[in-house]
């Protein structure tokens, strides 16, 4: 089966989901032994393709949806739970208090 994305193959799940979102996952996720600066400007970067893309964590929610759905679809099996039973409420002690 091919993963097609915006009319691009993508040959492995990293690069589907790089097609996908239209940036490199390392952008979000960092990379091993970067330096604070190397860390800071993928941060700035990052930053500014949200303030660029308002409805970017939107789109990524939806695509991880989607691929959850197709993927793993017991995961969206939701059973609910039993409502818990009320409890009674307390009518206040209407005995004087002895002095």
């Amino acid at each position: 089966m091919k993963n097609i994305v915006a009319g691009h193959v993508a040959a492995d799940t990293t690069e589907f989901i790089e097609l996908a979102l239209g940036t490199p996952i390392e952008l979000w996720l960092g990379v091993e032994g970067e330096s604070e600066m190397e860390r800071a400007a993928r941060l700035d970067a990052a930053r500014d393709i949200l303030a660029d893309n308002p409805d970017f964590p939107d789109r990524v929610s939806q695509i991880a949806a989607e691929a959850i759905e197709a993927f793993a679809p017991e995961l969206f099996n939701v059973i609910p739970l039993p409502l818990p039973r009320p409890v009674g409420r307390r009518r206040p002690s209407r005995k004087a208090a002895a002095a």
